[in-house]
């Protein structure tokens, strides 16, 4: 289902920075006020931590995000994939969370290269380990 809601290419500009410049850890982005169009919400510097992404959710609205996850291997090797971070809490009104989810294809498909893809409704869904598990196999690749 389709939203009609569109990209802005701002959207697309700060995913290129944090996909080929590095420049930022993480993107925030939300629906713009007349819910026409993606906008981005904020740009996190590099040193920024998950702790901080999760902390710049809300409680009580959806949000998508871009994060550039670094971890390390079991066997000391070091990775860095890109999560796209669909939030939608059970607290947010549904109307939005209907919009979030149908607009969801129109951001993801400009979001070339991203290896991992997370929906979450509620804090526990975005646990750091549950995280690191899911896109590391447990620390195996």
């Amino acid at each position: 289902m389709a939203s009609g809601v569109a990209v802005s290419q701002d959207v697309i500009d700060a995913y290129t920075d944090i996909k080929i410049g590095h420049k930022y850890k993480y993107s925030i982005f939300q629906l713009s006020d007349d819910l026409t169009e993606i906008v981005v919400l904020k740009k996190a510097e590099p040193g920024t931590s998950w702790a901080d992404l999760i902390a710049d959710l809300p409680k009580d609205d959806c949000r998508y995000a871009v994060f550039d996850f670094d971890y390390e291997l079991k066997d000391g090797g070091k990775r860095n994939k890109l999560i796209f971070i669909v939030w939608c809490p059970d607290t947010a009104v549904i109307k939005k969370k209907m919009l979030y989810a149908s607009s969801k294809d129109a951001i993801r498909k400009k979001f070339q290269g991203v290896g991992n893809e997370v929906q979450a409704t509620d804090m526990d869904e975005l646990d750091y380990d549950e995280i690191f598990n899911k896109i590391s196999a447990g620390g195996t690749k």
